[in-house]
């Protein structure tokens, strides 16, 4: 049994993350400011005596005891990483320090959720570990891209000068139940337009790639790296298994039974064109892949949404 914090507990990721982790028997400290987060995606937890629920800000220092930290607080749809740009630097840059100090003290692992958007709009396809990646400093996705770029290299360099315990994961795009209705990001926005059988609107002309992986499969992984010896990442954590948009939203109006039409509009300012892992990596080190197929995770997802709109 592990005495394990999660930071950004209660969003997507992170409340099932705490879950999984409660089910095994470990002590869990969930740290959230529900920004972007919601208590109910961890409700079902809070009678739990292995689950604790406290309402934080990484950008203000925490103290407590514990053997690992998983760091996952911050926004992390174009949407509300964009409504306060501002926040979202200081919440990458100065959170990681503060969860850096934390594992410093403590003595504790930490595991940073790193994202793909460090290799911004990729000029190679697929992308590996080892690319540097083409990222636009200044533009409207910056606040995530450089923070989450800035807050790898604060693992790096506490790693190599405190020697803290350090697992840096890039998590590619990751879906499943718990997802915010109003995250923007294309798998919900499809899914909720097909199932009010609303024009489903793709952004561009259809042609950008995406690869999808389901959230059990993720936090498999995150688990796994976690758990490894004598490798701190970084690691690309994804689905190697490439749509076009295009061919995406086709699929979830056939899975939906949608009468929906498709749309087009223009694509926003530095969205990437193509976005693919490469996890030969995470085979070698965490001999980890995805499982679920993008169907079935894709039917359990719409099952989901069905369920939050009939409540709304």
């Amino acid at each position: 049994m592990k005495r394990i914090l999660i930071t950004g507990g209660a969003g997507f990721i992170g409340s099932h993350l705490c879950e999984r982790l409660v089910n095994e028997g470990n002590d869990i400290i969930c740290l959230d400011n529900f920004f972007t987060g919601s208590k109910d995606n961890i409700r079902h937890l809070i009678n739990n005596n292995r689950f604790e629920l406290i309402r934080h800000d990484i950008i203000k220092e925490y103290f407590a005891e514990v053997d690992m930290i998983y760091n996952l607080a911050c926004p992390a749809s174009p949407v509300h990483y964009q409504y306060n740009p501002i926040k979202t630097v200081k919440t990458s840059v100065m959170g990681i320090i503060n969860m850096l100090g934390l594992a410093k003290r403590c003595k504790a692992r930490i595991l940073q959720a790193s994202t793909s958007e460090v290799y911004g709009d990729p000029k190679i396809h697929p992308q590996n570990e080892e690319y540097k990646g083409n990222v636009n400093p200044i533009g409207i996705r910056s606040c995530y891209d450089e923070g989450k770029r800035c807050a790898e290299t604060l693992m790096m360099d506490y790693h190599r000068q405190n020697n803290v315990d350090i697992k840096i994961a890039r998590i590619f795009n990751t879906y499943g139940p718990k997802m915010a209705l109003n995250d923007g990001r294309v798998v919900s926005n499809f899914i909720l337009q097909a199932l009010k059988n609303e024009p489903v609107t793709i952004y561009g002309d259809g042609s950008q790639t995406r690869a999808f992986c389901y959230v059990d499969d993720m936090v498999e992984a995150l688990i796994r790296l976690m758990n490894s010896e004598n490798f701190t990442g970084p690691v690309n954590l994804g689905n190697p298994h490439e749509f076009t948009i295009l061919e995406f939203a086709k699929l979830i109006i056939k899975l939906t039974n949608s009468n929906s039409k498709i749309v087009f509009a223009p694509l926003p300012s530095d969205d990437p064109i193509q976005r693919l892992p490469d996890i030969s990596l995470a085979k070698e080190k965490l001999a980890w892949e995805p499982k679920i197929d993008i169907e079935t995770g894709l039917i359990k997802t719409i099952q989901y949404f069905e369920n939050v709109l009939k409540t709304l």
